[in-house]
């Protein structure tokens, strides 16, 4: 299965274990991640209108290895999951996803005719954090979930898209069940259990395979006990429940 997001550090976070856990778990996956920091869904719609060479090219989860324009990856190469997203801080604005959003499934479904199209539902920031207060404007890492839950709902509607990668609401559950150190700086998710978390959603949503089906991996770039893996695997289970 070959997978493209068009997206920001936010897919960057989701890729970045995904085609290892899915080799664990004997499901080959090839993932490519086009990568601008902080990215809109109005700036990608912009970049497909222009051409712009703007993107990192990041393949399984790795450095880049080239830049690329949107067009050229989409009409040059052939895939089976497309996925679209909307920048962080947007997210919780219903009004930021049109009409770019749109542009880009439209763009995707001719370009990429037998690709399934798929959002990844972002997630909120830590509770207590400055970003949360000062950018999300939110009381609360569950006030600012509940928000993007229904853009993206509502969003996943728009498009007809064929799912969504409910990845925000693994993360709320995993903070509710008391699970911490799931961001690394109050709004990316930590590098071992957030990004591992994040990776186990992918995996169910995109091929079905069972929460413990990679229970062979462990190439973590931080540690993770077996007790909190456990614990991570509850939570990605709770959000498609």
């Amino acid at each position: 299965m070959r997978i493209l997001s068009i997206g920001n550090s936010f897919s960057q976070d989701a890729h970045r274990y995904l085609s290892r856990l899915g080799a664990a778990a004997g499901v080959p996956l090839e993932t490519v991640n086009l990568y601008i920091g902080g990215c809109s869904l109005s700036r990608h719609a912009e970049n497909l209108r222009t051409g712009a060479c703007a993107y990192d090219y990041e393949p399984c989860g790795e450095a880049a290895s080239r830049r690329v324009s949107l067009p050229e990856v989409l009409e040059g190469e052939t895939f089976d999951v497309v996925t679209l997203q909307q920048v962080s801080h947007e997210s919780i604005h219903p009004e930021s996803y049109t009409p770019h959003l749109e542009l880009l499934a439209a763009a995707v479904r001719k370009h990429q005719p037998n690709a399934k199209l798929y959002l990844q539902e972002t997630w909120a920031y830590k509770d207590g954090s400055d970003r949360l207060r000062d950018v999300a404007r939110c009381a609360s890492h569950t006030e600012m979930y509940e928000r993007l839950h229904a853009c993206y709902e509502a969003a996943a509607r728009t498009v007809r898209a064929d799912g969504i990668l409910p990845v925000g609401g693994a993360v709320c559950c995993a903070t509710r069940a008391g699970i911490e150190h799931m961001h690394r700086d109050g709004f990316h998710l930590s590098l071992g259990a957030g990004r591992y978390l994040a990776a186990l959603v992918w995996l169910h949503a995109l091929t079905g395979a069972p929460f413990d089906a990679e229970d062979g991996f462990t190439d973590f770039d931080e540690p993770i006990s077996p007790a909190l893996r456990d614990r991570l695997r509850t939570a990605a289970a709770y959000a498609f429940s």
